[in-house]
C-alpha cells in the first residue's frame, strides 16, 4: 500500500475523532510528537483552518491530496493501487470507522498505531515494480538510470545499417514473411497523402465525414454513401482444413444466391447489358454481375463507374470473410478451381489494375502480394508476370531482389525458375542498378549491387536476345551500327523464338518499356550489350546453353499465362495469343476457367437445344424467343416410331407460329398530308 493511501486513512481517522486537541486547549500528546509535525498555529487545526463539526469522514481527503502534491516535488511514488487493494482499503475504512466510534481519544491513538502496523505488515509481501528515481544532469534534464540507456542502444542498433541482417547480395533483408501484407498499404489514400499531402487528398471530405453515418470498417475498400444498403447476399466462407500451418478456405453460395447466379447467366447469354443492370437493381451486391458490368463500363470509357463497381464487389466479398481468415499472414489459401473463389481473385486483380492506372503503385503491389499469397503454388492469374513491374514503379527494389533470392537462389520455391521468365531476368538487374545508385547506402553494399546487376543483365541478354531491339524501339533509342547489324540481336532472334516466348517478351516490353527510358539506365545498358556481343563472337558456352534451353522450353504457355494476358489487355501480347484461345468466348467474370474445376452446384439444363435445330427454326426463334420447334426435351431411348410423331408436331407448331406472326404484322400507313393539293409537283 502506498504512502498516499496511508495518509488518506490517517486523515479519515482524524476526521472521525471530532474536535482536535487545539480546540480543547490541550497540548499535543506523544502521538503528535512522534509525527514530527510543528505545533498548530493558534486558531487553526493540525492542517489548516479549523474544521468544526466534521460529519463527512472523507472531507479531509482534499487537504491530504494537496499535501501529497507538495511532497511530489521532492519524491513521487508512481505505484497505484489495484482494484483489489482499493476494495480492501474500503473494507478497512469501514472497520476503522466502527472501532473509532466505540473508543475514546487514547484508545483511538492506540487503534491507529495498530492499524499502521497492520497496514505496514500487509504491504511487505506485496511487491510492485516501481520506476527508478530520476536524477537531473548539469543541463537540468531528467534522465533515468538504465531504462533510457537500454532504449537508446536498441534504437541505435535498429537504425545502424551495419548491424542489420544482410543477404547474399549485401542488401538488407526483412525478418517478416516474404508475402506479408500490411493493412495500411491496402488503402490508396495513404499513398496519395504521401505524394500530395493530407489536405490535398481529404480537404473536401472532412466535413462530410463528420456527418456520415456509421459504416462497417473494411480493409480492402472504403464503403461509400452512394452505395445501396448492404444486406446478406448469401455468400459465406468456410474453413476446409489446416495443413502444416496453412489454412484452406472457400466461399460458398447459398440457395438464394445460386438462383441469382442462374439469372445472371441467362442475362449474359442474352448479350444485353440492360438485363444485368436490372438484375443489379434487385441484387445490388451480386459479385459476378458487378464484375461483368464493370467491363462494360470500362469499354464505354466510364472508368469511374467501372472502378466503383469493382470496389463494391470487394466490399461484398469482404463482408463474407471467415472470422479467422487473415489478409496479412500469408498463410490463408483459396483454391481457384472452385468457381465460388474465382470472383475474389478477379476482383483483386482488376482493382490493382485500376490502382496502378490511378498512380498508386505501392498499393497495387500490396494487392498483388495478396493475390500471390492466396495460391502461391499455382498462381492462377500469374501475377508473377506483374509483380516485378509494380515493385520497380513503387521503388520497392529490396522486395524484388529478396523475392528473386528466396525463390530462385536460396532454393525455396526453386521449381518456379524465375530466371527463366523474361520479366524477372531483366527487372531484377534493373532493381540492383537502382539500389547501386542510392547514395544513402554504404559503399560496400552499392558496389556489390553494381556487380550483381552487371552479371544478371548479361545473362538476361544472352538468354532472351529478342527483347533488346523491341525495347529500344519503344524507348525511341537508335542502336549503334554494330548492334543493329549483328544477327544475334537482329530480326532473326525474334522470328526464331517460339510463340509462347514471344508472348512473354511482348508482354514485358509493352508493360515496362517506360522504366528503361532513363538516360542513366541506357548508359548502364550499353556496355553490357557490347560485352554480350563479344561473348557471342567468342562462342562462349553460356551462349550455346541458352540457345539449347530456348529450343527445349517455351513450347506452349500454360493456361494461367493466357488468362493473365487476357486480363492485362496488352495489345502487344494479345495479338500473339494462339487461335485456340481467341476462338472461344471469354467472359469477364470467368476468363478461361480451369479444365479441372471443382463444381459444387450445376446450372439446370435448358429446355431447348438450339444446336439440333434447323436454320428455319433458328430464324423463327430470333423473331419469337418462346418458340420451340422440338417442344419438350426427348429422353434418351425413344423409339423411332415416336420420332415421326414429334416431327409432325414440330411442323404443326411451326405453322401455328407462322400464323401468329402473320396475324400480328401491322403495316404502317403513310402519313397523310392535310393539304392535298400541296405546293410541290410530283414527278
Amino acid at each position: 500500500m502506498s504512502r498516499r493511501t496511508l495518509r488518506r486513512l490517517r486523515g479519515e481517522q482524524r476526521g472521525q475523532e471530532g474536535p482536535g486537541l487545539g480546540e480543547l486547549g490541550l497540548e499535543p500528546g506523544p502521538e503528535r510528537a512522534r509525527e514530527g509535525g510543528p505545533p498548530p498555529a493558534p486558531g487553526k487545526g493540525p492542517r489548516g483552518p479549523r474544521r468544526a463539526g466534521v460529519s463527512n469522514r472523507f472531507e479531509l481527503i482534499p487537504a491530504e491530496e494537496s499535501e501529497d502534491e507538495a511532497v511530489a516535488g521532492e519524491e513521487r511514488p508512481d505505484t497505484r493501487l489495484s482494484d483489489q487493494d482499493t476494495a480492501g482499503g474500503n473494507q478497512d475504512r469501514s472497520k476503522e470507522g466502527a472501532v473509532t466510534e466505540e473508543t475514546d481519544g487514547d484508545g483511538q491513538r492506540e487503534g491507529q498505531e495498530q492499524l499502521d502496523q497492520t497496514l505496514a505488515t500487509s504491504n511487505k509481501p506485496r511487491k510492485k515494480k516501481k520506476k527508478r528515481k530520476t536524477k537531473k544532469n548539469s543541463a537540468g534534464e531528467t534522465v533515468e538510470d538504465n531504462d533510457l540507456e537500454d532504449i537508446d542502444s536498441l534504437l541505435e542498433r535498429i537504425e545502424d545499417p551495419r548491424l542489420a541482417p544482410q543477404s547474399q547480395g549485401g542488401i538488407t533483408t526483412d525478418s517478416r514473411p516474404l508475402l506479408y501484407v500490411e493493412h495500411r498499404n491496402l488503402n490508396p489514400e495513404n499513398e496519395l497523402k504521401r505524394y500530395f499531402g493530407a489536405r490535398a487528398v481529404l480537404g473536401d471530405q472532412r466535413p462530410r465525414q463528420r456527418q456520415r453515418q456509421y459504416v462497417r470498417s473494411m480493409w480492402l475498400t472504403a464503403p461509400k454513401n452512394t452505395w445501396p444498403r448492404y444486406s446478406k447476399t448469401g455468400i459465406t466462407m468456410q474453413l476446409l482444413d489446416t495443413r502444416r500451418g496453412v489454412q484452406h478456405f472457400t466461399f460458398e453460395h447459398h440457395r438464394e444466391y445460386q438462383q441469382v447466379q442462374f439469372k445472371f447467366l441467362d442475362a449474359v447469354e442474352s448479350m444485353d447489358p440492360n438485363n444485368i443492370v436490372l438484375l443489379l437493381q434487385m441484387n445490388p451486391y451480386h459479385v459476378d454481375s458487378l464484375l461483368q458490368l464493370s467491363d462494360v463500363c470500362r469499354m464505354q470509357e466510364d472508368q469511374e463507374m467501372a472502378r466503383d463497381l469493382i470496389e463494391r464487389a470487394l466490399y461484398s466479398l469482404e463482408c463474407a470473410f471467415h472470422p479467422v481468415f487473415s489478409l496479412t499472414s500469408g498463410t490463408c489459401r483459396l483454391d481457384y478451381r472452385r468457381p465460388e473463389n474465382r470472383a475474389f481473385f478477379l476482383a483483386l486483380f482488376k482493382h490493382l489494375m485500376f490502382l496502378e492506372k490511378r498512380g498508386c503503385p505501392r498499393t497495387a503491389l500490396e494487392f498483388c502480394k495478396l493475390i500471390l499469397s492466396l495460391d502461391p503454388e499455382n498462381d492462377p492469374l500469374c501475377v508473377l508476370l506483374l509483380i516485378d513491374f509494380l515493385s520497380l514503379r513503387a521503388r520497392e527494389y529490396t522486395f524484388l531482389t529478396r523475392l528473386f533470392q528466396e525463390w530462385e537462389v536460396s532454393g525455396q520455391q526453386s521449381h518456379r525458375n524465375l530466371s527463366q521468365l523474361p520479366n524477372f531476368a531483366f527487372s531484377v538487374p534493373l532493381a540492383y542498378f537502382f539500389l547501386s545508385q542510392q547514395e544513402e547506402r554504404p559503399e560496400l553494399e552499392r558496389s556489390q549491387a553494381r556487380e550483381r546487376a552487371a552479371w544478371l543483365i548479361q545473362l538476361a541478354l544472352i538468354m532472351f536476345p529478342s527483347v533488346l531491339m523491341p525495347l529500344l524501339d519503344h524507348c525511341s533509342v537508335q542502336p549503334d551500327a554494330r548492334v543493329a547489324s549483328h544477327p544475334f540481336f537482329g530480326l532473326n532472334a525474334q522470328i526464331s523464338q517460339s510463340p509462347a516466348l514471344n508472348q512473354l517478351t511482348s508482354l514485358y516490353v509493352g508493360r515496362t518499356h517506360a522504366l528503361w527510358k532513363d538516360p542513366a539506365v541506357m548508359a548502364w545498358l550499353e556496355p553490357h550489350v557490347h560485352e554480350v556481343l563479344r561473348m557471342v563472337e567468342a562462342q562462349d558456352t553460356l551462349v550455346q546453353e541458352a540457345e539449347h534451353k530456348r529450343k527445349i522450353r517455351y513450347q506452349s504457355a500454360p493456361r494461367n499465362i493466357y488468362r493473365h494476358i487476357i486480363l492485362s489487355e496488352m495489345k502487344e501480347a494479345t495479338a500473339a495469343l494462339p487461335l485456340e484461345v481467341t476462338s472461344q468466348p471469354v467472359m469477364g467474370f470467368d476468363p478461361l476457367p480451369p479444365l479441372d474445376s471443382i463444381v459444387s452446384y450445376t446450372r439446370p439444363e435448358r429446355t431447348s437445344h438450339p444446336s439440333n435445330e434447323s436454320t428455319l427454326s433458328l430464324f423463327f426463334r430470333s423473331l419469337l424467343p418462346n418458340f420451340n420447334l422440338q417442344g419438350d426435351v426427348r429422353h434418351d431411348g425413344d423409339d423411332e416410331a415416336g420420332a415421326a410423331q414429334d416431327l409432325n408436331q414440330g411442323v404443326n407448331r411451326l405453322m401455328a407460329a407462322m400464323r401468329d406472326m402473320l396475324a400480328n404484322i401491322q403495316f404502317q400507313e403513310p402519313p397523310r398530308d392535310d393539304n392535298p393539293e400541296g405546293d410541290g409537283d410530283w414527278d
